[in-house]
């Protein structure tokens, strides 16, 4: 089993800054690629951004990409989401996620290919 528990949601105004946290404990090695999600109210869970754990390869939404990055600190087993200009569209509960996923079709973006989750880190962005 793999634990995850992510840190640093909150409230900022567009334009601000905000850096999640999401630390993992257990078998650390039973997985190749953390990820970050998101999931406003009426919404389906979309991935933001991955990271695969050996070479460090980094994927992004569309919607984040020069303004979100994602990073690794493989020495406290734990990946950040630094969040850059904030804008209110990026309001959600925000998930962190790890599992075993090819880097193929996508895979790093959906929900089903992660097998653990934290519990959530809710993100409010103010106009």
């Amino acid at each position: 089993q793999v634990q995850l528990v992510e840190s640093g949601g909150g409230s900022v105004q567009a334009g601000g800054s905000l850096r999640l946290s999401c630390t993992t404990s257990g078998y650390t090695y039973s997985y190749t690629c953390m990820g970050w999600f998101r999931q406003a109210p009426g919404k389906e869970r979309e991935g933001v951004a991955s990271i695969y754990i050996g070479g460090g390869s980094t994927y992004y939404a569309d919607s984040v990409k020069g303004r979100f990055t994602i990073s690794q600190d493989n020495a406290k087993n734990t990946v950040y989401l630094q969040m850059n200009s904030l804008k209110p569209e990026d309001t959600a509960m925000y998930y962190c996620a790890a599992g075993i996923v090819p880097k193929y079709g996508g895979s790093w973006s959906r929900a089903s290919s992660f097998a653990y989750w934290g519990q959530g880190t809710q993100v409010t962005v103010s106009s």
